[in-house]
């Protein structure tokens, strides 16, 4: 356990019953507000910044999580990946695997594929076009209103943005986006179609009808959730040419990590083992869990043979 980390639940665990029972006063008495948030950097691997909440604030985006995520949840469609029970990256990628292979034939025929980004995503969800997105399933004022003091309890720019720290985030963020999948799985027809958090890809035998949905979810996003492409992360590729997707790379038969994920391991370990030598077993086991999901016997043997 990282002491340091959890100092802060521990403090509040000292005087967990009149925290508690404070809390409830506050939202009894319609006196809650949301404190300020703690600031601080993480690499995941690319560099974050992560907004931490008070504890008192985290309990109380676990209970509403706890409510309304089985609400939402059972009217998302199937193929989003993010943040929900029984889904996650590594079902998200076998069923691109899965829908590659249907799309190409069994691999007999062209497949193609277009993955799309949203450009700074968290940080440019619109409170207002989210507020509206809730109160069209919500009719409980009081919720709202608690609702809404959390979505603005933070902003990246005026009256946007949300942070990345909180577990609310992470459902308000299938909620922003649910419409755009509703758009393109009613509206588009689009058979092959798959979303986690703000990447999604897009299957087809033909890049022009690939292009065709490009430009028609452009101006949806434009216009109904006030966002745009990040437009260095719009890719068209072919299957045989390997389609990447939630962290691993799928080609016809087989299915491989990305390159600099690669790269990235031996370099980690690399410092790990010279640095924190105690940590190296346990960085091992978890790449081991990670590239047990695709073919990667060879590059596991690798890992295994220089580090232990």
């Amino acid at each position: 356990m990282n002491k340091k980390k959890k100092r802060d639940m521990r403090i509040f665990a000292q005087n967990l019953f009149p925290n508690i029972l404070s809390l409830h006063n506050d939202l009894t008495n319609l006196t809650y507000r949301h404190a300020n948030y703690e600031c601080f950097n993480v690499c995941d691997p690319k560099p974050r910044i992560i907004h931490k909440a008070i504890v008192r604030d985290r309990l109380l985006h676990h209970a509403i999580y706890r409510v309304l995520m089985p609400i939402f949840d059972k009217t998302f469609i199937f193929d989003c990946y993010s943040c929900r029970k029984l889904k996650g990256t590594h079902r998200a990628f076998r069923r691109l695997v899965v829908v590659a292979r249907k799309q190409s034939k069994n691999y007999s025929q062209a497949c193609c594929a277009l993955k799309c980004d949203i450009r700074k995503f968290f940080h440019s969800i619109d409170h207002q076009v989210l507020i509206e997105f809730l109160s069209q399933r919500i009719v409980d004022e009081k919720l709202m209103n608690l609702l809404t003091e959390i979505i603005e309890s933070f902003e990246s720019l005026p009256s946007k943005g949300m942070p990345l720290g909180n577990l609310t985030s992470q459902l308000f963020a299938n909620i922003y986006m649910d419409p755009l999948d509703k758009f393109v799985k009613h509206k588009l027809k689009a058979k092959y179609y798959l979303r986690y958090a703000d990447d999604f890809m897009f299957l087809a035998n033909n890049r022009e009808l690939l292009l065709e949905y490009l430009r028609e979810v452009e101006q949806f996003l434009g216009e109904h959730l006030k966002l745009s492409f990040h437009p260095d992360k719009i890719v068209l590729r072919k299957l045989n040419w390997g389609l990447d997707f939630v962290g691993y790379v799928t080609f016809p038969n087989f299915n491989l990590p990305r390159k600099k994920t690669t790269k990235r391991m031996f370099i980690k370990l690399e410092r790990i083992r010279e640095t924190q030598p105690e940590k190296l077993r346990g960085t091992l086991q978890s790449y081991a869990g990670y590239l047990k999901h695709i073919n990667a016997n060879s590059l596991s043997l690798r890992l295994k043979k220089h580090y232990t």
